[in-house]
């Protein structure tokens, strides 16, 4: 008799917590409508064009997909989460290799982050990547410019991923 309330109030806990996890999902509040989504509006057009050849070639020579996003503002949520919803929302990368690479930047409130897919962990690790904002990306966006910032960010993410080769999908 108690093995069935237990079972019944074990359902009602997971089903909770379900409902919990997907009420805190971030709403991805940008649209993926190219290799950079300049949400923020702080690179030129020129900029932006050099940012997405870069990032095509990149995808062609690898098939590692490279996203540069800026958003205004961040809704209220950390980076790490609004960064890696947002990755996930949009299917970055192959689904069988898990390579897609986000680099979010939140100029508004001085917050940048790189999203690292599973798959290429092995050559841009966690240490890595604050490496290339410490000491690529955030020296530029001290002096104000957000271009040369972006752009070295993804240079040097370009240098990580390149030499390694990927196996392709299954």
């Amino acid at each position: 008799m108690l093995r069935p309330f237990l079972i019944g109030c074990a359902a009602l806990l997971a089903s909770g917590c379900a409902a919990d996890a997907e009420e805190t999902a971030i709403e991805p509040a940008l649209e993926l409508t190219g290799r950079v989504v300049d949400a923020a509006e702080i690179l030129s057009p020129a900029s932006e064009s050099e940012i997405t050849t870069t990032l095509r070639k990149l995808e062609d020579d690898t098939g590692v997909q490279l996203v540069v996003a800026t958003t205004p503002d961040l809704k209220g949520y950390e980076i790490a989460a609004y960064s890696y919803d947002l990755a996930t929302a949009w299917g970055l990368g192959s689904a069988e290799r898990h390579d897609g690479l986000l680099m979010l930047v939140a100029p508004n409130e001085r917050q940048i982050r790189i999203e690292v897919g599973r798959g290429l962990e092995a050559s841009v690790k966690d240490e890595e990547a604050a490496f290339i904002i410490h000491d690529d990306i955030l020296p530029h966006f001290r002096e104000g410019d957000f271009e040369k910032g972006v752009a070295a960010g993804v240079d040097r993410l370009v240098d990580e991923v390149t030499p390694y080769e990927l196996k392709e999908a299954a």
